[in-house]
């Protein structure tokens, strides 16, 4: 079996059940360690250096608290043309993130951290999907947020879950869009191995 992190314990800094969907999916069953770390959200910072920002702010977080391991974190946002897209913090803010979504296509950004605690040795990546939406109208936005599936979701939606109904295209990795670049990892992975030979 290919074994990405040599039988090393892998720990996951994210309460996220789609990263850990993601990593069961190649094999990994990592420990799940949630951190508490107060996130940088500065509309001044590019997507892609916010996000590689706050994967490592949650890669050292987690990286302190545990023991020997290989500490993965992630973070992901959405945008329209480098205007940042959180997480919603409430029903009408998603709903108004949703119909700026309608018919067109926007940028969603995830890094990747990696960590080994034995040896210190970090590296970090990040990538970048494309995504187009359909027209959405207000009574199929009104349902979906019913179901309150947008309100723990950058850009307010899941492309795993009823949100992917709305997608019409991706130009780039669905891990990406999820939470979790696979490929990615891997590259990272590698990197690591090699920072520590």
């Amino acid at each position: 079996m290919f074994d990405m992190f040599d039988s090393r314990q892998v720990v996951l800094a994210s309460a996220s059940p789609r990263r850990l969907q993601l990593l069961e999916q190649i094999g990994i069953n990592p420990l799940v360690h949630p951190v508490a770390v107060e996130e940088i959200d500065d509309p001044q910072m590019s997507p892609a250096v916010l996000v590689r920002e706050n994967a490592m702010l949650k890669a050292w977080a987690a990286a302190n608290e545990c023991g020997d391991a290989v500490i993965i974190a992630a973070d992901t946002v959405v945008a329209i043309d480098n205007r940042l897209m959180g997480k919603p913090a409430d029903a009408v803010e998603a709903a108004s993130m949703l119909r700026q979504l309608s018919g067109i296509t926007h940028s969603v950004y995830t890094a990747v951290c990696l960590i080994d605690t034995a040896t210190g040795a970090m590296t970090c990546g990040q990538r970048t999907s494309l995504v187009t939406f359909g027209e959405i109208d207000n009574e199929d936005i009104n349902a979906y947020i019913e179901t309150g599936e947008p309100l723990d979701k950058a850009g307010a939606y899941g492309i795993q879950g009823l949100g992917g109904m709305f997608v019409e295209k991706i130009d780039g990795d669905y891990g990406t869009v999820v939470g979790l670049s696979l490929p990615l990892l891997r590259e990272l992975a590698a990197n690591l191995r090699k920072t520590n030979k």
